[in-house]
């Protein structure tokens, strides 16, 4: 029995490496389009105006069919861990929360294209690369290689307590991650048993059958470091990344053309290439006029109460992402705001694109209505611009 270390571990194929995989059909969109699931009470904006939203797996189920009926290429959902009440307020703000990774997996057998990310910290509790690598494994057969996996290590020292641990210093995460990862590879390879001593698991003669369709499930990560980005660049198809200049439409285009050069420059380090894509909220009303009054509506009901807490939580932490967002940019969400008609939305993210953006994972205040009227009146527009390729109803996308 040959014990192998971090340097001799196997790489399998990735799943962009194969023309008919299901990530290659999504990067050949000019621009990725994607749904950030509500899982949780409230979705991503912190407010009482009055809604829809709602965190239910059937609400979820529903946008999520809609989402792909438009040939949208992404849907996934935010994972966090919360005490009683979540971050309060009068909304009760992520009080009830839905695994995202259950959920994706649910997700995969009930839908037919897009593909389904599971957000998992892969450092909490009783994890073991091996139980990741063989879960992976079985939903990417039950999605047809449409699942993959966001991981993610957990910023704020209040989630790892949970779980009776300590959370450990921000770098070190990244390398417990980057061990983790490389094991779940090497498993998904396929090349023999392993056998590993690292530096944080150990395997003895393990082995994962069947493996998956297309060399392996697709990774996601998201970060805004140094340490973050090296990761991205050695394991991850898609770079999830937020504004580093706060949620202003303006100051974000300014600042992200140098933050997704250094994302991307991690990787081609690496000699690999990667997708980058952020999450804005759409805020688009038939006029400028309309638009812009359905977002003050929006910061004008803030849930104060579950901002401050929301606040506090985030600076207890040692995340380098998020710095820069406003209180009443955290009523309406997301880590961007993209306000007005759908010309302008449409403009807008042809702006962003320009920045070296590869996607969008949307968010939107009262989801079904918010993104029908995507759907209807700014998917069109993107296509005439070339930023979307059209996907007929009922196709792969």
């Amino acid at each position: 029995m040959s014990v192998r270390d971090r340097t001799s571990l196997d790489v399998p194929a990735q799943p962009q490496d194969f023309p008919d995989s299901p990530l290659s059909r999504a990067f050949r969109q000019p621009l990725m389009l994607g749904v950030f699931l509500p899982l949780q009470t409230g979705g991503w904006s912190q407010s009482t105006l009055p809604r829809g939203t709602d965190w239910t797996f059937d609400y979820n189920l529903e946008l999520t069919r809609r989402a792909e009926d438009l040939g949208f290429d992404i849907a996934f959902g935010l994972s966090q861990w919360l005490p009683k009440g979540g971050f309060g307020g009068e909304t009760h703000y992520r009080e009830n929360f839905l695994d995202p990774f259950v959920s994706a997996v649910a997700l995969a057998s009930a839908t037919r294209s897009i593909l389904l990310l599971g957000t998992i910290h892969v450092l909490y509790g009783p994890w073991h690369p091996l139980h990741l690598a063989k879960f992976l494994a079985t939903a990417d057969h039950i999605s047809g290689g449409r699942f993959g996996a966001n991981i993610v290590t957990g910023y704020a020292d209040t989630e790892p307590a949970m779980f009776g641990t300590v959370r450990a210093e921000h770098d070190r995460r990244y390398a417990m991650a980057d061990e983790f990862v490389a094991i779940a590879k090497d498993l998904w390879a396929g090349e023999d048993n392993l056998t590993f001593e690292g530096d944080q698991w150990s395997l003895s003669d393990a082995y994962v059958s069947p493996r998956p369709a297309y060399g392996r499930p697709v990774l996601v990560s998201a970060s805004g470091s140094p340490a973050g980005f090296a990761y991205a660049g050695r394991h991850s198809d898609i770079v999830f990344v937020s504004s580093p200049a706060g949620e202003n439409f303006e100051d974000a285009v300014q600042a992200l053309p140098e933050h997704v050069r250094q994302v991307k420059a991690a990787a081609r380090a690496e000699g690999r290439e990667v997708r980058v894509v952020i999450n804005p909220t759409v805020v688009s009303r038939p006029t400028h006029a309309e638009a812009v009054a359905y977002y003050q509506a929006i910061r004008d009901h803030a849930d104060l109460d579950s901002i401050r807490a929301f606040e506090t939580r985030h600076a207890g932490g040692d995340s380098q992402s998020w710095q820069e967002h406003t209180a009443p940019g955290r009523a309406v969400g997301g880590h961007l705001h993209i306000v007005g008609s759908p010309e302008e939305v449409a403009d807008q993210l042809a702006r962003l694109h320009d920045t070296g953006i590869d996607g969008v994972q949307l968010t939107f205040y009262d989801y079904l209505p918010d993104l029908d009227q995507f759907g209807r009146d700014i998917l069109p527009l993107l296509e005439k611009a070339g930023l979307r390729e059209p996907v007929a109803k009922g196709t792969p996308s």
